[in-house]
């Protein structure tokens, strides 16, 4: 499962990432006459964010 527990670390690593590029692209929009596109985008992260917490709990399971 040692496998398994590496998957899991870099799926988690990876959405980490996607946090952090929806992020500054929300804030972006966020001062610009497209705010709607950033409240989307700031949904996506607190989606992303939460899928990040539950495979870093898939990760100490496993590991």
């Amino acid at each position: 499962m040692e496998l398994d527990a590496a998957q899991l670390s870099s799926l988690s690593t990876t959405l980490d990432q996607l946090v952090t590029q929806v992020t500054s692209l929300a804030e972006r929009y966020q001062t610009s006459p497209r705010e709607d596109v950033a409240a989307d985008l700031f949904e996506v992260e607190r989606s992303l964010q939460a899928a990040h917490r539950r495979m870093q709990k898939l990760v100490a399971k496993v590991s």
